[in-house]
């Protein structure tokens, strides 16, 4: 009978996740895969978070069990309003909602800013889960250029003027996909038109916490708190499993997103919340940092060297001084959605470079990602990868 049921145009019209069918590819044994954002499993606190919960569970199990507000946990919200002080953003927990995940912190963006045909202003590249969340409301896109700082602010001035957007969407710092950081200047830039043109900037922070090198500019929600809507999440600082994010926005905006996830979810997981902060009330949130810090610094910097040995001439890539990712480009003639399947033939994967364009282009681009495997695996993996570019390039 389901062949006769007649569904939504927003369910006809979403496409599924190339990151996850990518991952279905990494499935045959013996295949490297860089193509996921998954962070080094090895570094879960289990023990930590074994005894955070079974603590939550013995002294306030009636509660956290239970049904809870929708901005959620309040000691949770306190401590991290009280962390974004480190970092220079100075906001009221009564401003900060608790999302499952990042994922839903996008969407409810969508939910709140966008309707049909309404103008979203990125970078090209950017992040692909932006694009799935946003893509449910329909927009249109128009974006940027990048270069080695990231989204370019040339043009910014006469898109915000003739395109009314509803958004500016960025991950300014360590950006998914290519690694790249906004400088200060630039941030202050974007942020004066945004505020001239009254549009608001959404800022995906993932990753600012994983500095490997170097130091970082202040996120733009310290520079001016009433433009941006900031997002913050536990899934690459934490474990992505327990789905903890957060979305900060300023008075008044806070109260939509809230009626808005009333209607989605009624409230984030109350246990995993509990759980989150009783492990970062026990003072082992510091420490735990430093450690993930060490090793994906470790993995970046033997990715670098592995593909600046390996790697043909013609093949440029970014050099991140944080998160979780980098990006290669190869000569315009070739095609890396085509050269996937080769990739995965000599056990190698990556995910292609035109997903994370939402107007077209980056089809000779691709996007790495070196916390998930291991060192060893990063070399073999890399020479691999190698041999299929050097293939394509004979070829072309």
């Amino acid at each position: 009978m389901s062949e006769m049921w007649h569904y939504s145009r927003r369910a006809l019209m979403m496409k599924s996740s190339i990151i996850r069918e990518t991952l279905k590819l990494t499935k045959k044994p013996g295949v490297i895969s860089f193509g996921g954002g998954l962070p080094a499993p090895e570094l879960f606190p289990i023990k930590d978070l074994d005894e955070a919960a079974h603590k939550v569970l013995t002294e306030q199990g009636e509660n956290a069990l239970q049904y809870a507000t929708t901005e959620g946990y309040p000691p949770l919200r306190e401590f991290l309003a009280k962390r974004m002080e480190n970092f220079g953003v100075e906001v009221s927990p009564d401003e900060i909602m608790i999302t499952g995940g990042s994922q839903q912190g996008l969407d409810m963006c969508g939910r709140v800013l966008l309707d049909w045909g309404d103008v979203v202003v990125s970078p090209r590249p950017t992040y692909l889960g932006a694009i799935q969340a946003f893509n449910a409301y329909f927009p249109k896109y128009v974006t940027l250029p990048s270069d080695d700082d990231g989204m370019t602010v040339d043009g910014l001035k006469e898109i915000l003027e003739t395109n009314n957007p509803r958004m500016i969407y960025l991950v300014p710092t360590f950006q998914n996909p290519d690694g790249r950081t906004i400088p200060a200047h630039r941030r202050q830039r974007i942020l004066e038109l945004a505020k001239t043109y009254g549009v608001p900037v959404i800022e995906d922070d993932p990753y600012s916490e994983l500095v490997y090198k170097g130091t970082i500019p202040s996120p733009m929600k310290a520079m001016d708190s009433d433009t941006v809507i900031m997002l913050g999440t536990f899934s690459k600082l934490l474990a992505p499993g327990l789905r903890i994010a957060w979305l900060i926005a300023p008075p008044g905006v806070i109260d939509k997103f809230i009626r808005m996830k009333q209607g989605a979810d009624l409230h984030t997981n109350t246990f995993a919340q509990y759980v989150v902060y009783e492990f970062l009330n026990a003072g082992k949130f510091d420490v735990h940092i430093a450690k993930i810090k060490k090793l994906y610094a470790k993995r970046l910097k033997i990715m670098i060297e592995a593909m600046e040995h390996y790697f043909p001439a013609e093949v440029k890539f970014t050099r991140p001084n944080g998160g979780l990712f980098l990006w290669v480009e190869l000569p315009g003639k070739v095609d890396t959605s085509e050269l996937l399947h080769k990739a995965v033939e000599k056990n190698v994967a990556y995910i292609p470079g035109t997903a994370f364009y939402p107007d077209g282009g980056g089809r000779n681009s691709m996007r790495l990602n070196y916390s998930k495997p291991t060192e060893s695996e990063i070399g073999e993996g890399i020479k691999r990868l190698a041999d299929v570019f050097k293939e394509a390039l004979v070829k072309k």
